[in-house]
């Protein structure tokens, strides 16, 4: 990366908050950036300047140093013995937090992100000339992934939306650029949620190259279309390049398998499940359209992707089990246009309990991103082992049965 960097010269690389920095300046910032002593990992907080955050990454990078991305110096002490051998970047996972307030945490080796760079350029044409705008925090894989990209192409990375020619955006992140009245990028790549229709064909209208693709932080990109090319239609996709796809059957539908250069070493306190043939899994269920392309249909019911965010529901679970007046909770993803899927809690309460002061309570419990945005409060359905039937209460909820009792639903605290 560091060779890249000097290679481009005089161009600009960094382009935040109105500062710019050409390529050769962050060179030698990063040739100057002082790391804690000793070979363990470097903590770069989420809450870290862009600026000082890409420095940091690529400094560790350049001295062959982990870097725990989302994480304090703290933080990255004390998973430093948990880190399996060639780890070059351990990433927080978003909104994938365990009961005891430690994030799940993807390892990888560099080689393993880098390795997708050439492929992910031809396949939305991007080159040294493009301004790519990222659209959220650097401690948000996908979002790091677009800096390092970019860097790698010798692009510009910026957050003036209004003069980059590519953005990496979730679709909510998109639906907000189409109904701006500013013109967007040319080059939308998308991910994080499935893409509804209608993004599509407003993207389309405004002659925007649509690249949409499918990954998680464990196996990176997975499946991709070329909306422009006539890819992606009625939401399938194809396999990304260098990934084989394995589709197998499980008790929910077909799970989809992935073998290619870019999977993750390992998930640190989290469930990465691989096979002797080098597939590996997230979990996501799939289904082959008539065309030959693969649609993913979400993951089982125990993970949802909200806004780009996987969130367990077993994690938020066991947090709002713990609060005062819940018996019992069950957690599921409600398809939602923008998000994906929007989370929706069951709780059942203990006499005299308000379904209001349960969701008060969870707000100081969970993250923002974890945080139910629908509530009910209602008599859990059990599968035969006693635990609640998830994918029951889906069907309930979307069908609108669940709501028509008392207390009434809610949705971010107020009456649905």
């Amino acid at each position: 990366m560091i060779d890249r960097l000097g290679a481009s010269g005089d161009r600009i690389a960094l382009s935040f908050s109105g500062r710019h920095i050409r390529s050769d300046e962050l060179a030698r910032a990063v040739a100057r950036a002082e790391l804690p002593a000793g070979p363990g990992p470097v903590g770069c907080p989420a809450d870290a300047d862009p600026v000082a955050a890409i420095t940091t990454v690529l400094a560790c990078l350049d001295r062959g140093r982990p870097v725990l991305v989302g994480g304090t110096q703290a933080d990255a002490d004390r998973i430093a013995g948990d880190l399996p051998e060639g780890t070059g970047l351990a990433l927080t996972t978003s909104g994938s937090t365990a009961t005891d307030g430690r994030p799940r945490i993807v390892a990888r080796t560099v080689e393993s992100w880098l390795a997708s760079a050439e492929p992910l350029a031809e396949l939305a044409g991007l080159g040294p000339d493009d301004r790519v705008a990222v659209t959220g925090p650097l401690a948000v894989s996908m979002h790091l992934y677009a800096a390092l990209h970019a860097l790698w192409i010798g692009a510009t990375v910026t957050d003036d939306l209004s003069t980059a020619t590519a953005v990496h955006a979730t679709p909510t992140r998109l639906a907000r650029l189409l109904s701006a009245e500013t013109a967007p990028p040319r080059t939308a790549i998308v991910a994080g949620a499935a893409l509804p229709a209608r993004l599509r064909e407003q993207a389309a209208a405004r002659g925007i190259r649509l690249i949409e693709y499918y990954g998680a932080a464990e196996l990176s990109f997975v499946l991709a279309a070329d909306h422009a090319r006539g890819g992606g239609a009625g939401g399938t996709l194809a396999p990304f390049p260098g990934v084989e796809i394995d589709l197998r059957p499980i008790d929910a539908g077909l799970e989809l398998w992935a073998r290619s250069p870019y999977l993750a070493l390992d998930v640190v306190g989290g469930r990465m499940r691989r096979d002797a043939d080098g597939f590996a899994t997230a979990g996501d269920l799939a289904e082959r359209t008539p065309g030959g392309g693969i649609r993913v249909l979400g993951r089982g019911d125990a993970a949802i992707i909200t806004a780009g965010a996987t969130v367990l529901a077993e994690d938020v679970e066991a947090h709002l089990v713990a609060l005062p007046g819940v018996r019992d909770a069950a957690v599921v993803g409600e398809p939602h246009d923008l998000l994906g899927e929007r989370i929706a809690a069951v709780v059942e309460l203990e006499p005299g309990v308000r379904l209001e002061a349960v969701a008060d309570a969870a707000r100081a419990a969970l993250s923002p991103v974890e945080l139910p945005r629908r509530w009910f409060a209602a008599d859990l359905p059990r599968t035969a082992s006693g635990k609640p039937a998830r994918g029951q209460l889906r069907e309930e909820i979307v069908a609108g049965r669940l709501g028509t009792g008392h207390p009434p639903p809610f949705i971010d605290g107020r009456s649905a």
